[in-house]
């Protein structure tokens, strides 16, 4: 297992690798003038040729690259060009809002899944089945700045119960946070249920198939510990693939929400750095966006083997 683990950590380190050099490239290759658009278009040359001698912009590529690699490794993430603040904590300050919001997402849009796959695989081709798979088809169809315009009005005009404004204090903890979390939230949660009830549905209908499922009924064992036992543990591999594969939809699905709802997470600080083509902190929120991919594959593979003792990792 700690080989196992050892060999991913590799394999993060050159997918990362690869990855700095990729987001490295695109930055370099944005339209404008960086050193112009932050000082604006009044700025004298001298002004302009000073920015650019500061920051390391008259540099050749590989020598940039190497010195912005080296000093990410190290911690030290330069300064925004814009609001010429520390990267680092600016960064980590928006990740661990979007952390908060994450989570609320998974426990929404996971165990209500999981539910509705199950049971619409237990009532297959019966109307529960028929209305699930409907419905769950919608909400896959349903972009997430449109759910969000839809459940704004609802939630907030018509029944009151949820702010339509996410913005939170930078240092609000998850119980403050959580009221304005709900409605986000929910909006990126319904574009990924559908995925994981159909992934759900279609592994309980195999494993309800199999031979040692049979042989467990016939054994006269009830029914939920049969369902609970043999049944989910297998067939919820396939949807542990799901939710590792759809964790760059949520963070799309989520940089959208942050914007809808005004959230201070770290889609919405990357979108800022597009904006105003601030080079440092958008390559700082791309990074450290890859890295959480990297680490929600190497869990779902750990998971695998926690789930069925058939899968060994070594």
């Amino acid at each position: 297992m700690i080989a196992y683990i050892l060999r991913r950590f590799g394999s993060i380190f050159v997918i990362m690798f690869l990855a700095s050099i990729i987001i490295f490239a695109i930055t370099q290759f944005l339209p404008g003038d960086v050193a112009q658009l932050v000082l604006g278009q009044f700025a004298t040359e001298e002004a302009i040729a000073n920015l650019r001698e500061e920051y390391g912009l008259n540099n050749p590529f590989y020598v940039q690259y190497l010195d912005w690699a080296v000093n990410f490794v190290k911690g030290d993430w330069g300064d925004s060009l814009v609001n010429r603040m520390p990267i680092f904590p600016m960064v980590m300050s928006r990740l661990r809002n979007s952390a908060m919001l994450a989570l609320v997402v998974l426990m929404i849009y996971v165990p209500l899944g999981i539910f509705l796959g199950v049971l619409a695989a237990l009532k297959r081709d019966k109307l529960p089945d028929q209305m699930i798979t409907t419905v769950s088809m919608v909400f896959v169809a349903l972009p997430v700045f449109v759910s969000s315009l839809l459940l704004i009005p609802l939630f907030c005009h018509h029944l009151g119960w949820l702010p339509a404004n996410s913005s939170i204090h930078p240092d609000s903890t998850f119980g403050e946070a959580f009221p304005y979390l709900i409605l986000p939230a929910i909006a990126v949660a319904l574009n990924s249920i559908g995925y994981v009830a159909r992934m759900t549905r279609a592994g309980t209908i195999d494993v309800l198939r199999t031979d040692y499922v049979r042989a467990a009924y016939l054994k006269g064992l009830p029914r939920r510990q049969v369902l609970f036992r043999h049944v989910l543990r297998n067939a919820l591999l396939p949807t542990v693939t799901i939710v590792a594969m759809d964790a760059g939809m949520m963070i799309g699905g989520m940089l959208v929400a942050e914007v809808v709802f005004g959230y201070p997470g770290l889609g919405r600080l990357l979108l800022y750095a597009m904006q105003n083509q601030d080079l440092p902190l958008i390559q700082a929120c791309s990074m450290v966006a890859v890295t959480m991919l990297c680490l929600a594959n190497l869990v779902a593979d750990l998971l695998y083997g926690f789930l069925n003792p058939r899968i060994r990792v070594k």
